[in-house]
């Protein structure tokens, strides 16, 4: 796991650390389990580990002394805090980092003996010999250890990673479940590889990839120990979520089902140890760098961005091949969009309503976006596949269905579909409602138009996809932007409750008097649209106020109205878009922890999957973004519509959009850009307590 090292096991730290104790061959092999140490059981996982696949690694049963082992989980349970710790990587229980035993003071040390004779036994001369006689890594350090104790509880989960940090030289999991309650393979919990492919370039470089189907599964089991060699572009893997069980009943039955394990490291000698080497480090690090990067693995990531050019006035050749274009909002426009558009976000009323909030905010949630005709058509069209279920395996799903597998896992991993391009002919049996928003709504000149009016910019390109989040697969890990400000939008067609939405309302057409205004209301106020669509600024009505949110209130107030009548939490299952603030003072070698759960503060927004929302965010450079891993708990699976346009400058006559000065350079200046963290703050007195 990629975590940082944090203090100890939650006592205090003495003013002079003991030095950690050294001890004989014949004192730490007596703290394994007999025989462990034989010459014969040394070769027969020796063979296991060369033998074994997708990279290699070996499996010891039985690895510690018995007793020894079920007084450490006593001293575990009743003496050491675990810290709730979630990021866009894992939802885990966490201990200190218990390298720092030694530190502590006398009384809290008194309570953790077995731990600490665990500890010594582990980094021993003798069990690291016999690791690395195993493994043939070379030398292990006896003076730098490094390990936590983590508990994972259902709906806990650590995504794919290779482990590559620093020194580390191998790694390694001892498992601390229940001995007397076996764990269950369906518990889920279990340490999973990925194989790799390569890939040979026109240069003839190998670039290593992970695909995205695990290829070994091992189960968790008492006194187990897990352990392999990190290899940078190899050793990938994870740890499956711990899956919930159907009733309390039968949770309490199951223990708990609390994955509780140390996980840890043993690293290169250092300086003074036997097999030390000046430099290695830093080499090591060098090389692993240019490992990963090795034959530009990126090349291969799937899906590929398909950014389409936007014809404007003196660029007739653009994509499209629709010419010069008209850059205004016209009845033409609308007579398309009521075709898929709720009507009441195409009155001049509500759009110029939109187009004030989205130039103060920069951010904006349209409740029940689309027609309700069109709407049942996309939701029929969702129910109908999920019931159809998918095959497991991502080659077969290529085959059988029009989705492809996002990769690789240590990035992301969901399904999607791109727009058709020129030379690509959908079959009618690919045709849905979904490729229709993909094929003809989204990258229209009508809703360019729309989204020029709605976010006060012209539409310069556009990438637009389709996604599926598979409840107990997909996800997407952070990742940062950087550059000029841009436009994202969002259309969550997930029609399943219990995602953390207030339900009861999400049927309801918004403003639907307005809605229900017939096509000669409409033709008219397509009319007033062309004349008012590029002069929407300080005339927002309150009565358009109610579809137009930042898509967190109500489940804040869902959150306030649980806590008021005593019901019991909601689970979170995931599946929430997640924009935050980069952490500048965060250790950049440790890339994969951002924030805790526990601390907020770089939470600027988030979006749980619901039905029939479309939010704009202009995104600025250095916030990062992610789609939290979906619990097999979900009632189905997250969909959307995920698009990025880069837009300009409409320009404007009022004097208000430069006067805080800080509208100097890039696209969509007058947005009213700002730092993002400050936009996200000020947009609900909600706050930000609905991280978990």
């Amino acid at each position: 796991m990629k975590r940082k090292a944090s203090g100890s096991a939650g006592a205090q730290v003495s003013a002079s650390k003991r030095a950690k104790a050294s001890l004989s061959s014949e004192e730490a092999q007596k703290r394994f389990r007999d025989g462990l140490f034989d010459r014969k059981v040394l070769d027969a996982y020796q063979t296991e580990y060369a033998e074994s696949s997708p990279y290699k690694h070996a499996v010891i049963h039985q690895l510690v002394n018995d007793k020894l082992l079920r007084s450490v989980r006593d001293e575990v349970r009743a003496n050491v805090h675990f810290t709730p710790k979630e990021t866009d990587i894992y939802k885990i229980h966490q201990s200190g980092d218990l390298a720092n035993l030694d530190g502590l003071d006398d009384e809290s040390l008194a309570k953790l003996p077995s731990l600490l004779a665990l500890r010594d036994a582990i980094y021993s001369e003798s069990f690291r010999s016999y690791v690395a006689g195993i493994t043939g890594c070379g030398p292990l350090s006896g003076r730098k250890t490094d390990m936590a104790i983590n508990v994972y509880t259902p709906g806990c989960y650590l995504l794919c990673h290779d482990d590559v940090i620093g020194s580390r030289r191998v790694s390694y999991i001892l498992y601390l479940t229940d001995p007397d309650t076996p764990w269950q393979a369906e518990w889920g919990g279990a340490l999973r590889l990925f194989p790799v492919e390569e890939k040979q370039g026109q240069d003839g470089v190998v670039a290593k990839t992970p695909l995205p189907d695990v290829v070994k599964i091992i189960p968790p089991a008492w006194n187990q120990l897990s352990f392999f060699a990190v290899q940078p572009g190899e050793s990938f893997h994870d740890v499956e979520e711990v899956y919930h069980a159907e009733t309390k009943e039968q949770l309490e039955k199951d223990g708990g089902r609390v994955r509780m394990a140390i996980s840890g490291w043993f690293h290169i000698p250092q300086p003074g140890e036997d097999g030390f080497i000046q430099g290695e480090e830093e080499k090591n690090a060098t090389n692993s760098s240019l490992m990963q990067l090795q034959g530009n693995p990126a090349q291969y990531d799937a899906p590929q961005s398909r950014v389409v050019p936007v014809a404007k006035a003196g660029n007739p050749k653009a994509a499209d091949g629709e010419g010069e274009e008209a850059d205004e909002f016209d009845e033409a426009d609308l007579t398309f969009l009521l075709q898929y558009i709720s009507p009441t976000y195409l009155t001049p009323d509500t759009l110029e309503q939109v187009s004030e909030f989205f130039l103060e905010r920069s951010i904006i949630t349209l409740d029940n976006f689309l027609s309700k005709k069109f709407a049942e058509r996309v939701r029929k069209y969702v129910e109908e596949q999920e019931a159809k279920g998918l095959p497991e395996e991502s080659s077969a799903i290529e085959k059988s269905t029009p989705w492809k597998v996002a990769r690789p896992p240590h990035k992301q991993r969901y399904l999607y579909q791109q727009p058709s391009l020129p030379d690509e002919l959908r079959t009618s049996q690919d045709e849905s409602p979904i490729t229709e928003l993909l094929d003809h709504v989204f990258p229209s000149r009508a809703f360019r138009n729309w989204l020029a009016v709605a976010a006060h910019g012209l539409v310069l390109n556009h990438d637009i996809m389709a996604r599926r989040f598979r409840r107990g697969h997909d996800y997407t890990l952070a990742t940062n932007h950087e550059g000029a400000a841009r436009l994202e939008m969002n259309l969550s067609i997930t029609p399943t409750a219990g995602w953390g939405e207030d339900d009861d309302d999400d049927d309801k057409e918004p403003a639907e008097d307005e809605a229900e205004q017939g096509e000669d209301e409409n033709d008219e106020e397509a009319a007033k649209a062309k004349d008012k669509g590029k002069d929407n600024k300080g005339k927002g009505k309150a009565k358009a106020a109610a579809p137009v949110t930042n898509g967190k209130g109500k489940a804040k107030m869902a959150e306030e109205a649980n806590a008021e009548e005593g019901a019991e939490e909601v689970e979170d299952v995931g599946g929430q878009e997640v924009y935050m603030a980069d952490d500048d003072d965060d250790d950049q070698e440790d890339a994969a922890v951002y924030k805790a759960s526990s601390d907020e503060d770089n939470i600027l927004f988030h979006q749980n999957a619901s039905w029939n929302k479309l939010t704009l965010v202009m995104r600025d450079s250095g916030t990062l973004k992610f789609t939290k891993y979906v619990s097999r708990k979900a009632q189905g699976d997250r969909w959307d519509i995920w698009g990025l346009f880069d837009i300009e400058d409409q320009g404007g006559d009022d004097e208000d959009d430069d006067d805080d000065g800080d509208n100097e350079a890039g696209p969509a200046t007058t947005l009213g850009e700002s730092d993002l963290e400050e936009t996200f703050n000020g947009f609900s007195d909600s706050g930000d307590d609905e991280s978990d």
